[in-house]
């Protein structure tokens, strides 16, 4: 049975490298489809598992995540990314450059998608749209669009057609991009706000 976070992370105050072992167990298959989720590259995946797992020992101390499996989730995302530039992959996964496309609509551009997601305002804003969702919406939101799911692996994941994951996750969009220019964060022209 994993150990539970809260142990995991005491092990990584305490320098343990039982901690990175754990992590590994625990989180390292999440962390390996994130990556080859944006990579489309085994061997690509599993160095960004290894990088994900050296950023979390050099992270936690001083770090205390109060979660830590969207944690490490986002230091997964950040390494696959890195690996991305480090490459110069001209071309993203399918996966990923499909569900950025989705979200074309809601925001100016894929790369503007990812420059604006760092922004802590609209991270904060689209965090608390995802709260006006429902359970299933946002969760099939999170899977497409911050893990890379493809919509049959999100309609496996839930049961149901595949038709129904994209009526949702299209429902979803046209929300979003309803709220980010309710909230200023997008022009009518979907453009994103300066300065964000």
């Amino acid at each position: 049975m994993p150990m539970e976070d809260h142990k995991i992370i005491e092990l990584f105050f305490a320098r343990s490298e039982e901690a990175i072992a754990h992590v590994r167990e625990k989180y390292g298959p999440m962390c390996r489809k994130i990556a080859a989720n944006m990579l489309n590259d085994a061997e690509d995946a599993d160095e960004c598992v290894n990088d994900t797992l050296l950023a979390l020992w050099n992270a936690i101390p001083p770090a205390r995540p109060q979660l830590l499996r969207p944690y490490i989730a986002r230091i997964s995302r950040n390494q696959a990314r890195n690996r991305l530039v480090y490459n110069k992959a001209q071309k993203r996964s399918a996966e990923m450059a499909i569900s950025l496309e989705e979200l074309d609509g809601c925001l100016a551009s894929p790369d503007s998608v990812e420059q604006a997601m760092e922004g802590r305002d609209l991270t904060r804003a689209i965090e608390r749209f995802l709260l006006t969702l429902d359970e299933d919406s946002r969760n099939m939101f999170l899977r497409r669009y911050w893990f890379y799911d493809s919509v049959e692996e999100i309609a496996e994941g839930f049961g149901v057609s595949k038709n129904k994951v994209k009526v949702r996750l299209f429902r979803a969009r046209e929300k979003l991009r309803a709220y980010l220019l309710q909230e200023g964060y997008l022009y009518e022209t979907g453009n994103i706000r300066s300065g964000i």
